[in-house]
């Protein structure tokens, strides 16, 4: 993701100098401050958006569902298919495969145990999960897992998913947590820990473990307790082994390299818990994404560590560019209009969660593409829309 558009390319298995935005006043006044529009503020382009997601050429794709707000001014939009066997429209309350959108909810139960002294953030995770990693791994601090600051090196001996047969092939593989944390622990660090940063899903497996360790709880039922019996989420889930999406729901399909449609909705999600799993719909993380903006799930202390980026020495790994990952949530200035979100991947499905800090304007895409990597057309095509009026 870079400073014109809300993108990343990775692989389907979930691995993959800024300033701090602090949250300012109540709950109520940034939500009035969402509600309000300027004078010259012509609010949602509703043709525009339609058009946005029915170009399912680019990138080729089944199905596609925009939730969209700015302001006052709400808007749904659906195009393509949820199911290419009975041909039937997606709805805003179908499941779908949410990938790394699930570590938003992740840091927001690790955030609301950091707000009532059950974790400290600059305290080592050996210190909560003794004798899991080795000891230069275990002085890794929470807050390096929460913003991917953490140096952990890249996954050994796990199977080879870089085409879409294989990712069938392995797709009801079954790994266990400490299975999976075992993949990176055969080799050195890659870099002194809050140096750099690198996104990688690794970092909440182990946030995850760590909630399970503090609460006493599944991590999955800890969220549900937390965050989805609250707000009233009751189609969003973390299905364990369950490979199956249960219920009307949106099917996510791959397209072999010799051309043809696979259905690939059904896989065991093991390799991607804590960080990947998560089953949700559109009217779900609408609702997810206005709790967590307005102040309904964390504190104002709390919502300032959710937006805190690294200090401005850090940058990513990979390029050199400045640090973009905040502590759960990931960031992105378009035609003058800064987001704050999530982006989620997993075979079949795309799902991208982004709001303004104050929610005036905000947006939750899900898409069904079938290659097993593709560029950004849809979201770029998506955020021009939204924020034309602004450019």
């Amino acid at each position: 993701m870079n400073s014109q558009s809300i993108s990343r390319r990775s692989v389907a298995r979930g691995s993959v100098a800024g300033a701090v935005l602090v949250a300012a006043g109540s709950a109520a006044s940034r939500a009035a401050a969402g509600s309000a529009r300027p004078q010259d503020d012509p609010g949602l382009d509703t043709g525009a958006l339609q058009a946005a997601i029915s170009d399912l050429s680019h990138p080729p794709a089944i199905s596609a569902q925009l939730r969209a707000a700015h302001g006052t001014d709400h808007w749904y939009g659906t195009t393509g298919q949820a199911d290419l066997t009975t041909g039937r429209a997606a709805r805003p309350d179908d499941k779908f495969r949410a990938g790394s959108v699930t570590k938003a909810f992740v840091a927001a139960v690790v955030l609301q145990l950091w707000a009532e002294r059950r974790v400290e953030l600059n305290a080592p995770i050996g210190r909560y999960l003794p004798g899991l990693l080795p000891s230069d791994f275990a002085r890794i601090t929470v807050a390096q897992l929460l913003n991917h600051t953490s140096g952990i090196p890249d996954h050994q001996g796990i199977p080879d998913t870089s085409t879409p047969e294989a990712a069938l092939r392995h797709r009801f593989d079954r790994w266990t947590p400490h299975e999976w944390v075992r993949t990176v622990t055969h080799g050195p660090l890659k870099f002194r820990p809050g140096t750099k940063q690198e996104y990688r899903g690794i970092n909440y497996v182990l946030l995850a473990l760590l909630i399970e360790k503090l609460t006493g709880l599944r991590y999955g039922e800890a969220i549900c307790s937390r965050v989805l019996r609250p707000l009233g989420l009751a189609r969003t889930l973390t299905p364990g082994d369950d490979p199956r999406l249960h219920g009307p729901h949106v099917h996510g399909y791959l397209r072999m390299t010799d051309g043809s449609l696979r259905d690939a909705t059904v896989y065991n999600p093991s390799s991607t818990w804590g960080e990947g799993e998560l089953v949700s719909t559109v009217d779900d993380l609408f609702s997810f994404q206005q709790a967590l903006f307005s102040g309904d799930l964390l504190p104002p202390r709390a919502m300032e560590k959710l937006c805190a980026l690294p200090p401005a020495e850090v940058r990513m790994l990979k390029d050199g560019s400045p640090a973009r990952y905040s502590m759960g949530l990931q960031t992105a200035t378009v035609n003058g209009v800064t987001f704050w979100g999530k982006t989620g991947e997993t075979y079949g499905y795309r799902t991208r969660v982004f709001s303004t800090f104050d929610l005036r304007l905000r947006f939750v895409l899900s898409y069904t593409p079938t290659p097993l990597t593709t560029d950004e057309d849809m979201i770029n095509r998506v955020v021009a829309a939204l924020t034309s009026y602004n450019s």
